[in-house]
């Protein structure tokens, strides 16, 4: 514990000291307690603790709280937390420490329980009589687990209290919600004609359906993280449009809400509108940082970024109706657009939903070229374009989420200084018009093969 503060190992000592006076009545009462049943219970919490991502833990403590007197339901803890899987330094001091929290956690929910539990009900006819203080006690057990781990934030880093218990305060209703049935249905069963065998049977499904969602929540992290990282790619080599591809799946979603995409699609035109420029991972730097125009040879090797990032992401298989649009994404509905020139519906849902959101960021956004215009101008410039460029029904979904939810343009926040743009950079009109606007209108600032938009 020396690598500890003096206030961090007095608070770990305190609360060892106060689970082991906790557990002395059980001790002295020995031939009042069932300790075939602590033992049963606490290999449990041994084999949860040792196997990876095993989420039967707080379960099996609340069976004991439910089960057991509270000095005795402190000691199902024990094993479990000394002998558990521990990831970080110094591990001794975390295993005592987990001990402590979850022994005084399960002997004050066993407290609780027991306050609440009419003594005149068999406790095999019980269920509607202990579904209160059964939900009473797991959320005593996981209100004295975030209360003592914010002690020891407070003590062991100096945390505010606000800071250590304000957050994490309410988010402790929610596994009482969880695992506080989960623990009242093994203990019923462990009175019933059953036994604890077919109690103990309640955990299997719970421990699979736990794993699956646990799965679920890393892929998604996974996922995630893969499109973090290829964003921070492309805003390190095109440094003018930092912050554009979150701004950009950020409106995409707006659309898609009010076009009624929710669930996994939602997610995916979330995706499409994040990556749709990672493509330019695959141009030349100097093309993207270029001050004039660029010239036809180099205005080809631009357009091909859509098609680069759907190479890119081809082999990505959670991308889905996303690599579509990061192709199709400056097709125009009239077909002067590329890399396909395709026509009106044959552009992709998500792509034309991106093409829309791409325009109103690069138009509400500073750019080397342009200016950030009013959101009112850019929505006025879109819906111009609407029917030729951009499909109407894009335009009017994000006119209608602008106007429920509004929008806060790029700040220069967003920008480091060094690479903030000098205001008397010159680009000529021609190095920002896209094929089919005139040069010089409102819309030759976006949707440009030849700029960073």
């Amino acid at each position: 514990m020396g690598a500890l503060p003096a206030a961090a190992r007095a608070y770990v000592a305190g609360a060892a000291l106060t689970a082991a006076l906790c557990a002395v009545p059980a001790v002295r009462g020995a031939s009042a307690v069932p300790w075939g049943a602590v033992a049963l219970l606490a290999g449990l919490c041994v084999v949860s603790e040792r196997l990876p991502r095993c989420p039967l833990t707080v379960p099996v403590l609340l069976a004991g709280a439910f089960l057991l007197p509270p000095g005795a339901a402190g000691l199902v803890a024990v094993p479990g937390a000394l002998l558990g899987r521990v990831g970080r330094r110094p591990v001794w001091v975390r295993r005592l420490w987990h001990a402590a929290q979850f022994s005084l956690a399960a002997g004050a929910a066993s407290h609780v329980h027991e306050l609440g539990t009419p003594a005149a009900v068999p406790a095999a006819h019980a269920f509607p009589y202990a579904l209160l203080p059964a939900l009473a006690a797991a959320l005593t057990f996981s209100l004295v687990v975030t209360v003592l781990d914010g002690g020891v934030l407070v003590a062991a880093e100096g945390r505010s209290p606000r800071a250590a218990w304000g957050a994490p305060l309410p988010g402790a209703l929610v596994p009482p919600l969880l695992h506080g049935p989960t623990g009242l249905m093994t203990a019923l069963l462990w009175h019933s004609a059953y036994g604890p065998v077919a109690a103990l049977l309640v955990l299997l499904p719970m421990s699979v359906s736990s794993w699956v969602l646990d799965r679920c929540r890393r892929e998604r992290a996974a996922h995630q993280a893969t499109v973090r990282a290829l964003v921070q790619a492309v805003d390190l080599k095109d440094r003018y449009t930092r912050g554009h591809s979150e701004r950009v799946g950020r409106a995409s979603v707006l659309i898609a809400r009010e076009l009624g995409i929710a669930g996994d699609r939602l997610e995916a035109v979330r995706f499409a509108g994040t990556l749709h420029d990672v493509g330019k991972l695959g141009v030349p730097t100097r093309l993207l940082r270029k001050d004039g125009p660029l010239t036809a040879e180099e205005r080809r090797v631009m357009e091909l970024h859509p098609e680069y990032g759907h190479e890119m992401v081809r082999g990505i298989g959670f991308l889905d109706e996303a690599r579509e649009a990061i192709l199709h994404h400056h097709e125009r509905l009239d077909g002067r657009g590329y890399p396909y020139g395709l026509i009106g519906h044959q552009i992709p849902e998500f792509a034309r939903v991106v093409a829309v959101a791409d325009a109103f960021d690069a138009m509400t956004s500073t750019r080397s070229y342009s200016r950030a215009r009013p959101v009112p101008v850019a929505l006025a410039e879109l819906h111009r374009c609407s029917g030729s460029q951009f499909d109407p029904r894009m335009v009017a979904a994000l006119s209608r989420a602008l106007d429920r939810h509004g929008w806060r343009p790029a700040g220069p926040q967003e920008r480091s200084s060094e690479d903030a743009i000098p205001p008397s950079r010159n680009v000529p009109v021609d190095h920002r018009s896209p094929a089919g606007s005139p040069a010089g209108s409102p819309a030759a600032g976006f949707a440009h093969p030849g700029g960073p938009a």
